[in-house]
């Protein structure tokens, strides 16, 4: 006997079901997971910041690697534990290590530092030049008088 049309359309309905709900029941212990983050990848990443200068944090070719690093440790630790990546735990892992490490860095991830003297004297140079010319301007039309009615 073949089945019918809205025994196919049950199945599919339970299907779509399930797959709403087994994520949410995974194998993954969240609690575990980032405790095995913040022992495997955290520790490694201190200890990799640590041997980095303070002030080349902010510099992203010079921790790019290590923050690379740490994303993949996160991804493995995560596969190895049949847990999904990147979840809630992961966020939560990365906005501590922002806070802890990357609060003081510009939103681009370029250190901020002056520009050099011959970029920054025109912008600084030209207005005040050009406000002195207009008042000198201004003085010298003003104690002519001739042609005024």
């Amino acid at each position: 006997m073949e089945p019918s049309r809205a025994s196919w359309l049950k199945a599919g309905l339970v299907l779509f079901v399930a797959a709403q709900i087994l994520p949410t029941i995974s194998a993954c212990e969240r609690g575990y997971y980032r405790e095995m983050i913040d022992d495997f990848c955290l520790t490694k990443f201190r200890l990799d910041m640590a041997a980095l200068d303070r002030r080349l944090w902010c510099s992203w070719p010079q921790t790019m690697e290590i923050y690379e690093d740490v994303t993949n440790c996160t991804f493995q630790i995560a596969i190895r534990m049949d847990c999904f990546w990147p979840n809630q735990v992961v966020d939560s892992f990365f906005t501590d290590i922002h806070r802890i490490y990357f609060h003081d860095c510009a939103p681009t991830g370029r250190l901020l530092h002056d520009p050099p003297v011959s970029i920054l004297a025109p912008f600084i140079g030209g207005p005040v030049l050009v406000t002195l010319l207009m008042t000198a301007l201004v003085v010298w039309r003003s104690k002519r008088t001739e042609g005024v009615l």
